[in-house]
């Protein structure tokens, strides 16, 4: 007798509910591997309310005895046209090291716009298609069941900026897309669309934004206009710090000569008056990827080059012993889920 006929036995004995169960508690390989036992189980292992509970239920699960997971991927060999790219997924330990959990190739070179819930966003520029192209294609991907899913938006932009993430009020995933005009002599106001993954559907949305050109100026009535004063600016982030909207600056102190980081905080959401400044010293910064859920910062160094984790409150550093990273995101939990099974 099969394998896949022993199984089927033993379902027709159990009833339907406790199948149910037992199979929103087996990983996700292993369930894509079920769907060929039977048709029952095939329509329950697609259903929707399935890969719902099955997601609930490995969340909630997923190892909390750790600071998070770091996702990157290392620097490409761009003059080989054959380089592949790879995501590896590491837990980030409570003593501050890292153990590898996976690792999956990428299927074409890309920007990596979010990731949630097992399911990255991707922008993507395949070789059959114009520079314009790129900015017009997104893709949602789930590497644990190899669905990939492309999105046209609604219409090409100059430029445009993406976001991604999930609703679950409404148990939907969106993407917010932001585009905007930069070779006019008359400058547009900035567009909005949003697509909803439930109605796999864009729709134009009204965004509050009188200028969106990408250009360096400060965030427009959230900050303090002049809170740029006495400081070069070399780069800056949106992020969440400890749980708050923070805005982070590497720059140049015009006073002490020296480059610093000046995290400024919403302490209340949408109250401009609650910003706070905290400012720390922090040489040779060449890129910020985010913030773990302790606050430590994400960060590359150019010399010598090292990716590390900083601690604002005590200054303390944390080399990481990975290679050159192209991308990297920090997730205070990950799973593999069946996001996209049903699409």
């Amino acid at each position: 007798m099969s394998r896949s006929t022993e199984m089927l036995s033993l379902s027709e004995l159990l009833p339907d509910n406790v199948v149910f169960d037992i199979l929103t508690r087996l990983p996700v390989k292993s369930l894509i591997r079920f769907r060929c036992v039977s048709h029952s189980w095939n329509s329950t292992i697609t259903n929707p309310i399935f890969i719902t509970k099955h997601l609930d239920l490995a969340s909630s699960l997923s190892d909390i005895n750790n600071n998070g997971y770091l996702l990157f991927t290392p620097l490409r060999n761009y003059p080989d046209p054959s380089s592949t790219q790879q995501w590896t997924t590491f837990v980030y330990n409570t003593n501050r090291t890292l153990t590898q959990i996976s690792r999956f190739e990428i299927p074409f070179p890309n920007l990596i716009i979010g990731f949630c819930n097992g399911v990255f966003c991707i922008a993507a520029k395949n070789d059959d298609s114009d520079e314009k192209d790129l900015t017009r294609s997104l893709y949602l991907w789930n590497p644990s069941i190899r669905k990939l899913k492309k999105l046209l938006a609604t219409h090409p932009a100059d430029r445009a900026v993406s976001g991604f993430g999930y609703h679950p009020q409404n148990n939907d995933y969106k993407i917010l897309r932001v585009t905007f005009a930069i070779q006019q002599v008359t400058r547009k106001p900035a567009e909005a669309e949003i697509y909803t993954l439930s109605t796999d559907s864009w729709r134009k949305a009204v965004i509050s934004v009188e200028s969106f050109s990408g250009s360096d100026s400060g965030p427009n009535g959230s900050v303090d206009e002049n809170y740029l004063e006495g400081i070069v600016k070399h780069f800056e982030r949106l992020a969440m710090f400890k749980g708050s909207l923070a805005l982070i600056v590497f720059g140049e102190d015009l006073v002490e000569m020296s480059d610093r980081c000046y995290i400024w905080m919403m302490k209340e959401y949408g109250v401009v008056e609650s910003w706070a400044r905290k400012s720390v010293p922090m040489k040779q910064v060449a890129e910020f990827f985010s913030c773990t859920i302790n606050g430590e910062l994400l960060v590359e160094r150019f010399t010598p080059y090292q990716s590390f984790l900083f601690d604002p409150d005590s200054l303390n550093e944390e080399i990481l012993n990975i290679p050159m990273p192209e991308c990297m995101i920090y997730k205070p939990n990950f799973v593999e889920s069946l996001v996209l099974l049903d699409r």
